[in-house]
Formats: structure tokens, sequence, C-alpha cells
């Protein structure tokens, strides 16, 4: 009887210990409704909105809650309540919780969509924001400045939510520490799933950023834990941790084209999170290390080919007496029990070292401060390449200590240490990408404070046995990391069904222009052969492939209008097989003037264009994702691709991948392309260009730069198996030898050359 008496007993407590249930419910369907509602809200007091479109709404949701009896604004049903146009939620007070939100059709001219603060006298603390949707709620000019969630105060929560395709400037999510109320902060980011974040084609666009630079001594900690970052490819930070004291613990990092670094501040603690790689991306990264203090542990690396700033583990030069928006030097760092499964060269060191570019930068902003006091310890590397790197040097690396790491190869790279040990293993795959070695007989380093670290990636306890890389044992719930469903909200569908596409066919002018009218996203519009004459310009917002349906190629030929094809945000135009022909007032492909917030792409192959006045003409803030020109024929066109907008000298560019190849190109009497990104900048791809197998015969004529292929400041050039012949220009090229372009294997005659500057000299973006 005693025993069943405590059991009730305990049951009465616990019961007492939860939240209580709202003490007033108030259902709103009007924006004056949800303003009087607020305005007298109560502890306890819980808000519905009705289910519906709430159209330029910006909430201000203010009130003083306690832990027991917080205060509650939600969807009358979680995803149903849609804000659209210009709304935004705003939170200042004490114990708010908000949910079941769902921003889209829209976007914020406030400083965030979602902000932890009303103004500097309405500071949210101990709030929550989770289940909600903010999704493409972005700003149509990708050269505006915004943030989606801003958290400010302490003690607040952001989770089980799901954000994706921010495009414009500004980090997606970011903890502002300005203040003795900001800082200290212990906020949760937890349970999130960040979806896509496209390529911006410049700086500022990282998914998550913790702090400033000018308050990168302020502890924050803040704790980002059990996150999904899928594809954030924003920038080369994905996170970049601004602050002291944060931690980041049993993240996911799937196919993200950048790393998590740790930009500023110190002590940061890196532990149980997972990187994945493919087979077709050399940007995806894994930790990027700058600074003092910070302890990277029982991380899982797997298919990563990233280099440098973007390598698995990419360990950074620092700048002597560093000012606080630049980079400090890296010391007292331990990094300890990870494992780095098939990544190409996964160890960088020196990154960042810049002596050898001393006469084109100032000398505070050469890197030349070298880690000091770094561990590596009882790290896993497996590779099945025999002859793969493990460390790559750019300076000097006396002061990082090797212990007790093993791999399963000879180390084949040119910094050789016994504190990397190859042994002949095994891996047993414990589920889907996780391996662990089996019966590895390894000792293991035990350095200061070691014991800290009590756990593997999974949470299993370790021992003095099989402690070597991030997994110690096999276990049955590797799955659940991976599980898409386990992040973000309880009712938004990330994979909704795709609609089938369909294949129209046209034989003429009108049928064309009426089946390009009402495609849909996906589809094919087959042309037969004979000549099509149109006398407007074809707009495109969406996927569509224009191609022949026999052998014969239609001609399409454009009179009277500016533009043939107009590329507008989320285009994605195909074309094959088929001739374009145009006037001299006419441009082939170009862009909107403005309102370019959404990246496009441009696929040709097979295509002869003759007669325009360019081959894609782009505007100031356009950015395609990817430009294609293959198999095809450019002719007595008065320019090429102009992707030459981007001039603020900041590290934008226009476009991130353009492929020039097996094409010809005659009598194209200015430049062929003018591709251009000014300003020394690590933040982005830095754009990436291949000409590769191309015939170049006659152009250039009218160039008063008197370059044919301009490309200056853009980071990935390959030039190689081309043809010039009788160009009236002084210059083909010019290669930026430090990013190690050359030219390969190309036939000049009568062309002027190819030349290569080793260093370029660029401005400043900081």
């Amino acid at each position: 009887m005693t025993r069943y008496l405590l059991f009730f007993c305990s049951l009465i407590l616990l019961g007492s210990c939860t939240k209580s249930d709202p003490i007033n419910v108030k259902i709103v369907t009007t924006e004056n409704e949800l303003q009087e509602a607020i305005k007298n809200i109560n502890v306890g007091d819980e808000i519905v909105l009705k289910d519906g479109i709430w159209k330029d709404v910006a909430i201000q949701f203010y009130g003083e809650g306690t832990k027991d009896n917080p205060i509650i604004l939600r969807a009358e049903t979680p995803g149903k309540v849609i804000l659209e146009g210009n709304s935004s939620l705003k939170l200042g007070g004490k114990y708010l919780e908000v949910s079941g939100l769902h921003f889209k059709n829209g976007f914020t001219t406030e400083e965030a969509v979602i902000r932890f603060m009303i103004d500097s006298d309405r500071i949210a603390y101990h709030s929550r924001v989770t289940d909600c949707v903010i999704q493409d709620f972005t700003n149509p000019d990708r050269d505006s400045k915004n943030l989606w969630i801003e958290l400010w105060g302490q003690h607040n929560s952001f989770d089980h939510n799901y954000i994706t395709g921010k495009t414009n400037q500004g980090p997606t999510l970011r903890v502002s520490l300005k203040g003795n109320e900001n800082v200290n902060t212990y906020h949760q980011i937890k349970n999130n799933h960040f979806g896509p974040r496209p390529r911006k084609g410049g700086p500022r666009a990282e998914t998550m950023q913790i702090g400033s630079s000018f308050t990168s001594m302020t502890p924050g900690f803040v704790n980002v834990e059990h996150n999904y970052f899928e594809r954030c490819n924003g920038e080369v930070e994905i996170i970049s941790s601004k602050s002291n004291y944060n931690t980041f613990k049993n993240n996911v990092f799937f196919e993200s084209e950048g790393s998590l670094v740790l930009r500023h501040g110190n002590y940061a603690t890196i532990d149980g999170n997972v990187f994945i790689g493919n087979d077709n991306s050399e940007f995806i990264g894994g930790i990027r290390v700058i600074n003092t203090g910070h302890w990277i542990v029982n991380n899982y690396f797997y298919n990563l080919k990233g280099n440098e700033f973007r390598a698995p583990l990419a360990v950074m030069n620092g700048i002597p007496k560093s000012p606080l928006n630049r980079y400090n030097q890296v010391t007292d760092v331990v990094v300890a029990h990870n494992s780095f499964i098939n990544t190409k060269t996964p160890w960088h060191f020196g990154v960042g070292a810049n002596l050898s570019q001393a006469e084109v930068l100032p000398a505070s902003e050469i890197r030349s401060a070298r880690a000091e006091r770094m561990i590596m310890a009882n790290n896993l590397v497996y590779t099945d390449n025999a002859f793969a790197k493990t460390v790559k040097t750019y300076d000097s690396i006396t002061g990082v200590l090797f212990k007790n790491n093993i791999i399963n190869v000879q180390n084949k790279s040119e910094y050789q240490t016994d504190g990397l040990i190859t042994k002949d293993m095994k891996l047993s795959t414990i589920a889907e990408i996780f391996q662990t070695p089996q019966n590895l007989n390894a000792e293991i380093y035990k350095g200061f404070d070691f014991n800290r670290i009590e756990e593997d990636l999974f949470n299993n306890k370790r021992t003095d046995k099989n402690e070597i890389g991030a997994i110690t044992k096999s276990i049955e719930n590797g799955t659940e990391l991976l599980d898409i469903s386990n992040y973000g909200t309880s009712w938004f569908n990330t994979n909704p069904p795709e609609t089938t596409p369909k294949t129209i066919k046209v034989s003429n002018t009108s049928e064309l222009t009426k089946a390009i009218a009402e495609s849909t996203n996906g589809d094919t519009i087959e042309l037969n052969g004979g000549d099509y004459e149109i006398n407007e310009t074809y707009a495109f917002a969406k996927a569509v492939t224009l191609q022949s349906s026999t052998s014969e190629k239609p001609v399409l030929i454009f009179k009277n209008t500016d533009k043939g094809f107009e590329l507008q945000p989320r285009a994605k135009l195909k074309i094959k097989n088929i001739i374009l022909k145009g006037e001299v007032n006419t441009d082939a492909f170009a862009t909107l003037d403005k309102n370019m917030g959404q990246s496009y792409e441009l696929w040709l192959d097979q295509v002869e264009i003759d007669g325009f006045k360019s081959v894609l003409e782009t505007s100031k803030a356009s950015f395609a994702d990817t430009i294609s020109i293959k198999n095809s024929v450019i002719q007595n066109t008065l320019r090429g691709i102009q992707l030459n907008k981007e001039t603020n000298d900041k590290g934008d560019y226009n476009a991130a991948f353009v492929f020039i190849e097996d094409s010809q190109f005659n009598n194209v009497k200015m430049d062929v392309l003018d591709y251009y990104r000014g300003g020394y900048d690590e933040s982005t791809i830095g754009g990436s260009l291949v000409v590769s197998g191309n015939t170049f015969t006659n152009c250039g004529a009218k160039e008063s730069s008197n370059i044919l292929l301009k490309t200056r400041g853009i980071v990935h050039v390959r030039l190689e198996n081309n043809s010039f012949k009788n160009n009236p220009v002084k210059t083909i090229a010019v290669l930026w030898g430090e990013k190690g372009q050359k030219p390969l294997n190309n036939t000049v005659v009568k062309s002027g050359e190819i030349k290569v500057v080793q260093n370029l000299k660029l401005k400043l973006v900081y």
C-alpha cells in the first residue's frame, strides 16, 4: 500500500509541475482583433489566429507571461495560417510562445521576418518560436539586405521550424549580441530543418550567423543542436560563429557547399556533427578553424572533396595583431576522435597563407600567424584511394601536435609525422553512411582534459578500447540522425509530389506562343522544322525545354523586339537543335532589368545564334546558377555573353558556373565573354568558367579593350584545347596565376596572346 500511495502522490506532484491550461482563449479573425487581443493579454492567455490568408500583417506580440503560464500565439491549425505580402512577426516581453505560422508569397520590408525584439525597450526573453515555416519569403532584389530570423535577449528558443529559399543579402538566421541584455544568451536553436539556400553569387549569404565581428569577444553561449542543413549553398560559411562559448552538437550538413566556420570568437564546442558530400561537387566542406580554445570532437566527415577554405578540416593562418573583422591566430585547439571517411585530403593547415601576394595586399592583410599549441589526436582516416594525401600544408605547422591518428593506407603527403599511423583495418557499416573499424587495436592518446570526451557521436560511453574515431561501436539507431522527418515542423511536407511534365508539339508561331504561355514547370516543347517569325519577347520563369522534333532544325526569327528570350527569376531554359536569328538591336537572351531575386539557368546544345546584338545581356543583381553552351555556333553578333554588371567590387558576380564547350564563334565583333568579379573575397565559389574545345575565328575587331575573353576576378578558370585563329585582338585572356589558372593545349594563330598574371590587384572587400 505504501508503494502505491507513493506512486499516486508522485503523479499528483508531476501534474502540479506541468504547464497550466490557458486562462483565456481568444480566437481572432482580423488584424484589428489581433491587435486588440495583444493589447489586453494577460498571463497564461492564448490567442488563436483563425485559419486563412493574412496579408500585409506586421505582428507585434508583446506580453509578460511566466514559466508555468506562458502567453501563446498560435495558428488555429498548424500550417493553415498563411502570412503573405509584407508580413512579419516581432516578439517582446517574457515567456511568449508562437507556433504554426506559414510565411510565403511575399517578403518583409522590416529588419527580419521573425524578430525577438520589438524595440530596444521591448526585447524577448524566455520566448519560443516553433512549428513555423518561412518558404521563399525572399526580397525580389538580390542586393537588398535583411534577415529572416533575428534573436535578441536571452534564453529564447527557435525550434522545430522549416526555413528555405532565401536569396537576397543577409544571413538567414542571426543571433545579435549588442548590449548587456543580449549576451550570455543561452539561446536554443534546435531540431530545425534549414532547407536549400541557393547560391547567391557573392558574400553575405550565411545560413546562420552568431554575433558579428564587432561583438566577437562577447560570451554567446548559444546552443545549435540537432538541426538539418540541406544544400545550404549561399556562401562558404553555412554557420559563422562570431562569439564565445557556443556549442554545435549533432547537426547534419547534407551536401551543403560551405562549412561550419569558427570565424570569430573563442572556446566553441563542435561535437558529434555529420558532414555529407557527394561525387559532383568540390565545394562541400566541413569545419574551418580560426581563433582559440575550441574542442572539435566526435564529428563524422563523409565523401567530402572540398579544398582550402572548404576542406573537411581547414585550419587557417591568422593575421598578427588582427583587427576584429579579420583572422585571429589558431591557438589551443583540440581536434580529437573524429572520423574522416573517403574524404579527399581531409586535413588542410595554413589555409589562407598569402605571403606570396604581398605585392598586391597591404601588410595588415598578410596571414602569417601559424597555428600554435594545437592537438590532432585519436582521429580515424579511411580511404579507398591508396594514393590519397591526408595532409595539405600551405605553411609550416610546427605548432600542431599529432598523436595516435590512424589511417588505413600509407601517408603520401609531403608532410610526414609519426602521429599518423598506418594500420590495416576493415570498416563495418552501421547504418547508411556510418562506418566504424572492426577490432582496431590502437593505443589512445590521453591528453590533458581528454576525459571530458565521455561519449561518442551516438552518445555511447567511451572506454579504453576501440576509441579511435567518432563511433565506438555498432548501434541500431544510426539512421535516425539522417531521417529528415526528425527535423522541422509537424505538418509541412518538404518533398511534395511533382507534376508529371508533358510534351507539347508545335508547327507554327501561334502554336509556339501559346505553348510557351501555357507550359508548366518541366514541360518540353517540340518544334517541327520550318521558319517561325516572332515579333515579341518570350518570357520564362519556369523550367522549359525547346527542341526540334525532327532532324531539320527549326528557325526562330526575331524581329522588332529588344529581347528574344527574357530570363526571369526561376527560369531554367534549355534549347536543343534550334537556329535563332535576330537583328542588331535584339539581345538573343536577356534578364529583367530589376527584381531578379532568384537565380536562372540557360542551357544551349546544338544551337545556332546568328545576327543579334548580344548572346546574353544581364542586369545588375541578376544571377545565373548555370550557363552552358555546347556544340553550338555563334556568329555575326555584336557581343557575346555579358556577365559584367556586378561592379561594386564587394565580391559579387553574375553567374556561378559557365561552360562554353565544343562550339564555334565566328565574327563576334566585340568581346565573346565578359565575366567579372571584383574585390578580394573568399566567402563564395568566386565564379567558375570552363572554356574547352572551341574555335574562335575573326572575333574582337571592334573590342576597345583588345581582350577577347574577359575573366577578371573569377576564381576557377579552365582554358584548354581551344583554337584561336585570325582574331584581331592583343590579348585572348588574362589568367590569374595565384589561383592555379594556366592555358592548356590551345592553338593561337594571329590572335594576340594568353597572359598569366600571378597576383591580381583587387579592391579589399572589408
